[in-house]
């Protein structure tokens, strides 16, 4: 297994994180080791607030998460909660959030997980399907260039509402964007200066390999733009 504390660390400082990434595994049965959350929490992105600040869980789906993210998840609600996805979708499309025809455009897990693990990168028992950075624009989207140097495919257009959809998206599609949502926001403490990627944990280490020549690029451009600026604006 990589050492994904040392790759944790590498990122961190490249990029200037106040938050740590988060690791999140997608199987059947608890990684050993590992406890099973007992309390309670509003959403599945909770849990991603909850290792930031250096937890490491596992949770049961079904019987942890919104009714979004029951959707995005692949995750059947329980019998008594059977009518509460219908029912945030009518809030959600009367108040004027989103509408219905959007619905079917939202990524989703193919298969429903048995547990899915929660940890800091750099604690991770296994190896992550999806590792979340969340941070400014102007420094966390080098994950996205290192990406594009290592030759790894990723989603252009922005992801935006629901923010939980980034992950199934990063599994079928490559590094994706995410401005966040406003419930993930009020749920992680997100900031409004702040984004996610999310990058597939297989393409991990190479998206690393790349990260420091992407950030020392991006210094010497800032230098060239700079001096441009100064030499050629005429305002």
């Amino acid at each position: 297994m990589p050492d994904y504390r040392g790759i944790e660390q590498q990122f961190s400082e490249t990029l200037g994180l106040e938050r740590r990434p988060v690791a999140v595994k997608f199987q059947k049965t608890p990684p050993a080791g590992v406890p099973n959350f007992t309390g309670t929490e509003p959403s599945g992105c909770s849990f991603w607030r909850l290792a930031q600040a250096g937890g490491r869980s596992t949770r049961s789906p079904v019987t942890i998460t919104t009714a979004i993210g029951s959707y995005t998840h692949n995750i059947p609600l329980p019998q008594e909660r059977a009518e509460e996805l219908d029912q945030t979708l009518s809030f959600m499309t009367g108040i004027g959030y989103i509408k219905m025809e959007e619905i079917p455009q939202i990524p989703r897990l193919p298969q429903t997980p048995g547990v899915v693990l929660y940890a800091p990168l750099g604690d991770t028992p296994v190896d992550p399907d999806v590792v979340l950075f969340a941070g400014r624009p102007g420094r966390i989207v080098l994950s996205q260039e290192a990406a594009l140097r290592a030759g790894l495919g990723t989603q252009v257009p922005l992801l935006g509402r629901p923010t939980c959809m980034a992950l199934p998206a990063a599994l079928a599609q490559g590094v994706v964007v995410s401005t966040g949502c406003i419930g993930n926001r009020v749920y992680t403490d997100l900031g409004e200066d702040e984004l996610y990627v999310a990058v597939p944990g297989k393409d991990l280490v190479r998206i690393a390999d790349e990260v420091e020549t992407i950030a020392a690029a991006n210094a010497k451009l800032s230098e060239y733009h700079r001096g441009r600026r100064q030499g050629l604006a005429t305002e």
